[in-house]
């Protein structure tokens, strides 16, 4: 039996494989709110068998999205696409999920083919972008950000679980909060990007309340029975690894013990100045050793694109599922694929009748 195909299970939420498609941006939305591009991109992938869809970074305010062309869940208008896009891909057979999001200093940047840098001062399109300290990230985004106040903070804190409440109210039943990636929690426990020396800045301790204090409140108002999560960059690669991963694994077990029930391990990205080591599935061992010491289910999404790969880190223990994301581009029916890679029994393929009739019968 193999492992990947196992059916799992958090809180009431049953996935019918390990396999999940993780947030990737799209950059197609207008004002934040979603398109048929966006209900054609999701139910697509969804019918191609993942047990668990997450539907890309969607930005808690207008300041929050990464690019004008990010979705956006600010207000109880943008849930009615969202909520279309949550009942076809639960229609298609897999686990609706979301991923809110607050961009920080990164925000306000051209789309990736148009630049990935900010957008120029002057240029109508762009925006103010805030962050716990007024220091830029360099490296193409070069905008000073506007240093928070403690309203400020208290804002975006509100703005989370607002967020949430419409995810809910969507159809959503699997939250993601982003902490990852050098966005707007991520430099709060950063100190690449956290200079402050009021109770948010300096120690563990005050870079990490940000992120407790807004996972409180989103705790307060989701479901007990449905899956809270979160997507937290554990270690940078900036030489100071060791200590990073030390402190991250800390934050983790104080989130789980708050009501976290799953972490998607991934990178920091808080600076430029890294020398990742880019690997299949170099991220393993680091998403294990969350595992194990802070006693939560865990998931990862940087270099399990083989089949082979996905199962082994599955079986081997070290996931608890597998964010399979850019293959998903190329081969929305990826798991399909995977399914015959492995030796899997038909019975555990998932794929639509009018797919499998043509697949199956008339093979080349």
């Amino acid at each position: 039996m193999s492992a990947l195909f196992s059916r799992f299970k958090l809180k009431d939420v049953e996935l019918r494989n390990r396999i999940a498609v993780p947030p990737m941006c799209q950059y197609m939305a207008t004002d934040g709110f979603s398109n048929d591009w966006h209900l054609t991109h999701y139910s697509s992938i969804a019918r191609g068998g993942a047990g668990l869809v997450i539907v890309e970074a969607t930005a808690v305010a207008p300041e929050g999205r990464i690019s004008p062309n990010c979705l956006g869940l600010w207000s109880d208008e943008h849930a009615i696409g969202l909520a279309q896009i949550a009942s076809a891909i639960k229609k298609a057979g897999a686990v609706p999920g979301i991923q809110i999001a607050h961009a920080g200093r990164k925000a306000s940047a051209n789309r990736p083919w148009e630049g990935d840098d900010h957008i120029a001062e002057g240029d109508a399109r762009g925006w103010q972008t805030i962050s716990p300290s007024a220091i830029a990230f360099g490296d193409g985004l070069e905008k000073v950000p506007q240093e928070m106040s403690i309203a400020d903070i208290k804002r975006v804190t509100a703005d989370f679980a607002a967020a949430a409440q419409r995810a809910r109210a969507a159809g959503f039943e699997w939250l993601e909060l982003h902490f990852a990636h050098g966005y707007l929690a991520q430099s709060f426990f950063s100190a690449h990007a956290n200079q402050r020396t009021d109770e948010y800045g300096g120690n563990l301790e005050n870079r990490s309340r940000f992120l407790l204090e807004t996972f409180a409140a989103v705790r307060a108002v989701w479901p007990q029975h449905l899956p809270l999560t979160a997507r937290f960059g554990v270690i940078e690669y900036d030489g100071r690894d060791e200590q990073t991963l030390a402190e991250s694994i800390q934050l983790t077990q104080q989130l789980r013990n708050n009501g976290l029930d799953m972490l998607s391990v991934s990178i920091g990205f808080s600076t430029p100045d890294v020398n990742i080591p880019w690997a299949p599935a170099f991220l393993a061992p680091i998403a294990e050793q969350v595992r194990n010491q802070a006693d939560i289910p865990v998931a990862s999404a940087w270099g399990f694109s083989t089949p082979q790969l996905a199962e082994q880190a599955i079986a081997n223990k070290q996931l608890d599922l597998v964010m399979i994301g850019r293959p998903h581009l190329a081969n929305p029916h990826w798991p399909y694929f995977a399914a015959k890679e492995l030796g899997v029994e038909k019975s555990a393929w998932v794929l639509p009748a009018s797919y499998a009739h043509w697949l199956e019968r008339y093979r080349t």
